[in-house]
């Protein structure tokens, strides 16, 4: 039994094809784009000239396009982890991207492979969407990480604002100049909404929804109660900051308890593919007298079954909620 070198250079063809996302991505969309950058991307535009009314329906379109994309069918699976993300690709130029992608990966599995016609089609299809969607993916998770990190800063930043004498609309709007991407930008358009007349406790409110974050819609609550109801809102915020903070600190020692139990999951899960792939490089007919058995295919199944299982029991045990 060999390793097919074959094997090797779909692996190949499947990286180049996830490295060729981001490249793209930045490419049409510029640095800019990009959630290290240290200016946020809503001050660029405005410093490339646009006006301020123009850029905040630019990205406003952004942020709303995939949530109303979602009903397009096989778009739900990818429209929820996009809006999260804020992809400025819109849905039709993320299938247009696929396919390019899915043709790209085509094109290299024709020169580097022989597998046959029908193969090399399915395998670039999944390549294509695969790449997106893991790409995709990671980008909602970075953003939303981010955003949560950025999220008791930028409150205190407000508190600090509100107690010399600035309102509130101006509090957002310095927390909008100083925080960089991805909040920045997001206040900056709840900033620019509410000098437009639209309600700031709803345009968090929104915000919050459409980013699913707790601590988001907590800010949201704490604003809309008090426009309703009076009070201090530097001393409910100054109060929300540190439940904030306490929250995050928790999550992070959560998540610090439980690396090893994960990375332990991550060694057991892949430990048994690196053992036979280096079987099959340091002695590739180690299996010969057992492959042609009946019992060598449920064999591996079980196996295979068992690593799922293994998977699916540990990432259980590590999901903690908080």
């Amino acid at each position: 039994m060999t390793l097919n070198p074959e094997l090797i250079i779909y692996g190949v063809v499947f990286i180049a094809v996830f490295a060729l996302v981001e490249g793209i991505y930045l490419t049409v969309f510029g640095k800019s784009i990009s959630l290290n950058n240290r200016v946020n991307r809503r001050l660029e535009l405005l410093k490339k000239g646009a006006g301020r009314e123009e850029v905040l329906d630019h990205l406003r379109k952004e942020m709303k396009q995939h949530l109303k994309s979602r009903g397009i069918p096989f778009y739900s699976f990818l429209g929820e982890k996009a809006q999260k993300a804020n992809i400025a690709f819109s849905p039709s130029q993320l299938f247009m991207l696929m396919g390019a992608l899915g043709v790209f990966a085509f094109i290299g599995m024709s020169v580097g492979t022989s597998a046959s016609f029908s193969v090399r089609v399915v395998l670039a299809i999944t390549m294509g969407i695969g790449a997106v969607y893991i790409w995709v993916n990671g980008k909602a998770k970075k953003r939303l990480s981010m955003m949560e990190e950025q999220l008791p800063d930028a409150v205190e930043l407000m508190v600090r604002s509100l107690r010399v004498g600035h309102p509130f609309s101006s509090a957002l709007a310095i927390v909008a100049k100083e925080v960089p991407d991805p909040l920045g930008t997001e206040m900056g358009v709840i900033a620019d909404e509410s000098a437009y007349g639209r309600d700031m406790g709803e345009a968090l409110k929104n915000m919050a929804e459409r980013m699913d974050m707790q601590d988001l819609r907590f800010l949201a609550v704490a604003v809309t109660i008090q426009q309703t109801s009076g009070g201090n809102l530097a001393e409910i915020l100054d109060g929300l900051s540190k439940v904030i903070r306490a929250r995050f600190k928790l999550f992070r020692r959560v998540s610090a308890i439980t690396a090893e139990a994960k990375w332990s999951g991550m060694f057991l899960s892949g430990f048994p593919v690196v053992a036979i792939i280096a079987i099959n490089l340091i002695k590739p007919d180690y299996y010969d007298k057992v492959i042609e058995t009946e019992y060598f295919i449920p064999a591996c199944l079980i196996v295979a079954g068992f690593l799922v299982a293994n998977m699916i029991v540990m990432k259980t045990l590590v999901n903690i909620k908080v």
